[in-house]
């Protein structure tokens, strides 16, 4: 009589706990979460821009993760300072160039990258940074200007760093187009470190992007996945002799238990370490 009794009654707690269960996620998300991820307080003038790019046929596409505070002259001395290449323009003779660097397995240091578009405008910047010998793998990144005057009076750059894996064809149109590897977040983290090396920048700082996602697709259907946080180098005026190791202002303390719990459910979901 005693298990039985207890069975009904474990019972009729079942839809109670399903219920606190269901209310829990609910709060989570659809109010907890969005309030966690978005955070514009070093750059308010972002907070209502699209957080994704687009390709020539308005599909989704590459999320924007990185920034970048300063004028052009000074964006362009700091990536060459830092490493990367930038990209030649898409012609006939640079599309010829990098169907050769990949077949014959040679260097192009500057081969052209497909363009994309963020608030109806082609990257005014590209650059590459080469990994192996031909233009098949490599890391890049582009950017768009995304504010004539950010908080200190200089223009902000947002971008899209992702690492090209190799040549392929576009799952969505079938062009040829280079496949990016999905772990966005590793991307991003080697840009701003290569800036900091190269004593360009003064601080970092990061704001919210697109916020987590786990499953996204780009414009070509390849995978990725993201914290979703844009993070953001600011140049040292003239984008030289800055400090060797650049501090990083702290994210707010929920922001950063948001990155905490998302890295740990991003490693279980990819089985990584």
């Amino acid at each position: 009589m005693t298990n039985f009794a207890e069975s009904g009654t474990k019972r009729r707690r079942w839809p109670y706990r399903l219920a606190v269960v269901l209310i829990a996620y609910l709060a989570m998300a659809y109010f907890l979460a969005p309030l966690l991820w978005i955070h514009h307080e070093h750059e308010a003038g972002l907070a209502s821009l699209p957080m994704v790019t687009r390709t020539s046929d308005d599909i989704p596409a590459d999320p924007l993760n990185v920034g970048i505070v300063g004028s052009g002259e000074e964006v362009v001395r700091a990536m060459n300072a830092a490493g990367w290449f930038a990209a030649d323009a898409v012609t006939l003779r640079s599309s010829i160039e990098i169907v050769g660097s990949v077949v014959l397995d040679r260097p192009y240091h500057n081969a052209p990258v497909s363009p994309l578009y963020y608030l109806g405008k082609k990257e005014q910047y590209a650059f590459e940074k080469p990994v192996g010998s031909s233009a098949d793998r490599r890391n890049h990144v582009r950017f768009w200007k995304a504010l004539e005057k950010g908080d200190d009076g200089r223009p902000v750059w947002l971008g899209s760093a992702t690492f090209d894996r190799g040549v392929g064809l576009s799952h969505d149109t079938g062009q040829v187009t280079h496949h990016i590897a999905a772990n966005i977040d590793a991307e991003r983290d080697l840009l701003m470190a290569d800036l900091s090396k190269a004593n360009v920048v003064s601080n970092f700082f990061q704001i919210s992007g697109i916020g987590p996602t786990l499953f996204g697709r780009n414009g070509g259907g390849d995978p990725y996945y993201t914290d979703g946080e844009i993070h953001v180098a600011v140049l040292v005026p003239g984008a030289a002799n800055g400090p060797a190791d650049p501090p990083t202002i702290p994210p707010p303390s929920l922001i950063a238990l948001k990155d905490a719990i998302w890295h740990g459910i991003a490693q279980k979901a990819r089985g990584t370490p």
